[in-house]
């Protein structure tokens, strides 16, 4: 008999300037169909019937920038119907964001300023029960791009990471919705594209230093989170294995969010702890 067809992975790329990198190549690796549709070029976004799964990329551009971005409004419709009717969903940074809006939640500017880099996010409880987080270290490396923050969560979303600075990193929306305010799918040149376009309104801020930390991690950025693409395409090739989300008391949910405990976190864990970069990094006062 004919081998069956990979399950097909839509992957909704939002903006050129943060094209599908090294998670297109993971989920194939994982023997997933990835399709990238590129809206950003005026592709149009796709009805869901034919997917096992959907992706949705970060962008520059606000949530709500509708105007400019015609297709934002779609792709929001696409991350509800993706919730109603179980799809296995990964949405990354401004996909994150989108669907927490797209489900009632609240996104807006982060009050700490923008997040950058190389960073840390820390587990929540409820990520001892998630197919997806359950595996992963306790304070996992990402790359971090974002002026926004989810200010509110989604109604029924379990809360899965912290940063010092921004809440809400990491979500479940249902049984097998996730989103993520980070990123895991950059390379070192997509990074460095991102500080390039930013430079003007980062004069303040150690743009050398950010770079060299976040060139420094993507491996082990790909160790940690190459694995977890996997679990998200077992997932997508068989939804059903996923249990239903449950959640744990908020009282014993408490994020780690001091940058020493994560530290100590990490050295218990890893047997050997790396100072994460500041948030966010400025540069050195100069008197005079």
């Amino acid at each position: 008999m004919p081998a069956s067809a990979p399950p097909l992975v839509l992957m909704l790329q939002l903006d050129a300037a943060d094209p599908p990198g090294r998670l297109a190549q993971w989920l194939d690796d994982a023997g997933l169909d990835v399709q990238v549709v590129d809206l950003a070029a005026g592709a149009p976004v796709p009805a869901l019937d034919d997917a096992a799964g959907l992706v949705v990329l970060g962008g520059t551009m606000s949530h709500d920038a509708d105007v400019t971005y015609p297709f934002l409004p779609a792709v929001r419709a696409a991350l509800r119907a993706a919730v109603s009717t179980e799809l296995p969903t990964l949405a990354v940074c401004l996909g994150a964001q989108l669907l927490a809006v797209a489900n009632g939640g609240r996104v807006v500017p982060n009050p700490e300023g923008p997040e950058l880099g190389a960073q840390l996010v820390a587990k929540r409880a409820n990520a001892a029960n998630d197919p997806l987080f359950r595996p992963l270290p306790i304070a996992p490396d990402v790359i971090q791009w974002h002026y926004d923050t989810i200010a509110t969560l989604p109604p029924g979303a379990l809360h899965l990471a912290s940063s010092p600075v921004c809440e809400h990193q990491a979500f479940r929306l249902g049984r097998l919705a996730w989103g993520v305010q980070f990123h895991i799918e950059t390379t070192p040149e997509v990074v460095r594209g991102w500080a390039r376009a930013d430079a003007p309104d980062l004069a303040d801020y150690d743009l050398d230093r950010i770079l060299a930390r976040a060139e420094a991690v993507h491996e082990d950025i790909e160790q940690t989170w190459q694995p977890f693409a996997a679990e998200f395409a077992a997932l997508v090739r068989d939804p059903s294995s996923a249990p239903a989300a449950r959640g744990i008391a908020t009282s014993t949910a408490e994020p780690i969010t001091d940058p020493a405990a994560i530290r100590a976190a990490l050295a218990a864990e890893l047997g050997a702890a790396r100072s994460p970069l500041p948030m966010p990094t400025l540069r050195p006062r100069q008197d005079g």
